[in-house]
């Protein structure tokens, strides 16, 4: 962890007005959740507030996306190095909440288990607090992106024209972490969230009665075989100081207990946190399905689904996010190095196009970690609102001070 001398000397306006609101609003959110590019209601809300607060409000990005823009007093409008872009996403899960509080999801099987919901009130806590005090020389792009899960909205906002439309400098993003507690927060050089693929292996034999397996090739043991060949990619056809993950999720075969079935289904997902050892995983999976399947005399069919590539911290940017976090919650809560993980995260596109980096900030309660993400007991911590909303005004505030006029 490094430590920086200066950071106490950045001010920042006082949160604590408009936390009420803000809690509500995300409360609000958890209670009416939408998946990936059904962000409609979600969408309308977030453009309301941002339009309430006197920001140019643009609607339909990447279908459901909305960019909000907001200049500084001092701002040149014509300058491109004095842009700033801040992104929270907005979509929740296929997931049935197990919560029984108030403000529990009111959609079965959809439910906020990511802390999208509390991604988007922090970055508008951090809008409000800027249009509070525009005393700043320079311009920021508030992006509230749909479909980080699964379905790419920072590719499809890009592609849509994001950053022909609303260019910016640098762009930042944060994302709450259970694994830390409340009051911390880390970012690192690099790659912080690997690259992930998802695949589907098609297993084909040739179906028949239970009761009489020679004369078929049943699929399903043949699949059984090559998920369990799948894991050795990683256990040993990966350095051990690398990181690489192969899960199988699901399997699909046959209709009933005494039919051997035609074909046999395995989906799954590979992760890594270098493209080239995605690849490598991926020339595996279709390698091993293939021979163990003609071995068996069956035949297997790989089907690569491209995901996310891994999300790439740029070094001034994440050195410039760390400062930020250790004037936030204190050095000795910040980390410059926190660990990477295995989870994708699909503002790595935006990474691509802008220098910048992606930050976590501590979920848990009570001085401990808290309940996973994707888990259906999952609630974000409203106590890290603030927090998060004193971040962006932070991040925005020093880093135009740190633009060349």
């Amino acid at each position: 962890m490094q430590v920086f001398s200066d950071t106490a000397s950045i001010d920042v306006t006082d949160i604590t007005p408009y936390l009420g609101k803000l809690i509500r609003f995300r409360r609000d959110l958890h209670a009416h959740p939408e998946l990936r590019f059904e962000e409609v209601r979600t969408s309308d809300q977030v453009a309301n507030y941002l339009t309430e607060l006197g920001l140019d409000v643009h609607r339909g990005m990447g279908k459901t996306g909305v960019v909000a823009t907001l200049r500084g007093r001092g701002a040149q409008a014509n300058d491109p190095a004095r842009v700033l872009a801040l992104r929270a996403d907005m979509d929740a899960l296929p997931v049935t909440e197990l919560n029984q509080f108030e403000h529990a999801s009111t959609y079965a099987g959809r439910m906020h288990a990511c802390g999208h919901d509390g991604h988007t009130a922090m970055l508008l806590g951090g809008a409000t607090l800027l249009a509070a005090n525009p005393d700043f020389n320079g311009t920021v792009h508030f992006i509230f992106q749909p479909g980080e899960e699964g379905g790419a909205g920072a590719r499809a906002m890009i592609e849509d024209g994001l950053f022909d439309k609303f260019p910016a400098k640098a762009a930042f993003a944060l994302h709450n972490w259970p694994v830390l507690p409340a009051g911390q927060m880390g970012v690192r050089v690099g790659p912080i969230m690997a690259a992930a693929n998802r695949f589907e292996i098609r297993v084909n034999g040739k179906g028949g009665h239970a009761a009489q397996p020679h004369i078929g090739v049943d699929p399903i043991p043949v699949a059984c075989t090559i998920v369990g060949q799948l894991q050795t990619l990683v256990s040993r056809g990966t350095d051990p100081l690398d990181s690489a993950v192969v899960t199988v999720g699901k399997i699909e075969s046959g209709t009933v207990e005494n039919i051997i079935p035609n074909e046999a289904i395995i989906y799954g997902t590979t992760r890594a946190l270098t493209q080239e050892t995605l690849n490598r995983l991926t020339v595996g999976l279709e390698r091993i399905s293939e021979h163990i399947a003609a071995a068996h005399g069956a035949t297997a069919k790989f089907i690569l689904k491209p995901g996310y590539p891994s999300t790439d911290n740029h070094p001034k940017e994440a050195a410039f996010m760390a400062k930020m976090m250790a004037a936030t919650v204190g050095v000795e809560n910040a980390f410059d190095n926190i660990p990477p993980a295995m989870t994708a995260e699909d503002f790595s596109f935006m990474l691509l196009k802008v220098p910048g980096a992606y930050g976590f900030i501590g979920n848990g309660k009570g001085g401990k970690p808290g309940v996973s993400l994707h888990n259906a007991g999952y609630d974000f911590n409203d106590d890290i609102l603030g927090v998060g909303a004193q971040f962006w005004d932070r991040l925005a505030r020093e880093w135009f001070k740190t633009q060349v006029d």
